[in-house]
């Protein structure tokens, strides 16, 4: 037997269709009040207290181990323009790059890398070859004949590939500095 005593109908109809005023069932009120409370909880503890990790930080941080693993699975074939160019694309290798250059680069080529003595390292246009790996040539090898020091040597492997992933992330940022110098590199 039914728990209602009888339908009531409103005193309304539309187009020919009366409405009755009949109770929800409870197992959607329960989803409803569920629902309610949850998201009270949620925007507390997430957004108010910053208790958990939004799903915008959890999203950043798989693409980060995801582009790691890519970078992993790149520099396992050796230093090529690839991995070179998706190191660039990782904040936290560019900021060791950075660091690196503010140290031994800004002598020659200045803080953004818009060129003093050195060229403007931030334009479309090099002098002995614009590839990541040519970038990395030059600075492990050096330019004795335009002054550039062999870096290879004195920074080891690991600091020139960082320091290459630096120069890579400036290029084409056209930094207003020295005019340009060698070849357009597309």
């Amino acid at each position: 037997m039914s728990d209602y005593k009888h339908d009531v109908v409103f005193d309304h109809e539309y187009d020919g269709i009366q409405e009755f005023d009949n109770k929800l069932p409870n197992w959607w009120l329960f989803i409803l009040y569920a629902t309610i409370i949850f998201s009270v909880a949620y925007w507390l503890l997430l957004h108010t207290y910053g208790l958990g990790e939004l799903q915008i930080e959890k999203y950043d941080s798989e693409m980060a181990a995801a582009q790691e693993l890519m970078l992993a699975q790149a520099s396992a074939g050796g230093i090529t323009d690839e991995s070179l160019t998706l190191a660039a694309s990782l904040p936290d290798k560019v900021a060791e790059g950075q660091a690196l250059f503010n140290t031994y680069c800004v002598v020659c080529h200045s803080a953004r890398g818009e060129g003093l003595v050195g060229p403007n390292l931030t334009d479309a246009y090099w002098v002995h070859g614009g590839k990541p790996t040519d970038i990395h040539r030059i600075i492990t090898d050096g330019v004795p004949a335009k002054g550039m020091a062999a870096w290879g040597s004195q920074l080891g492997p690991t600091r020139v590939e960082k320091l290459s992933v630096y120069v890579v992330s400036i290029m084409n940022t056209n930094v207003s500095g020295k005019a340009p110098e060698g070849e357009l590199v597309e």
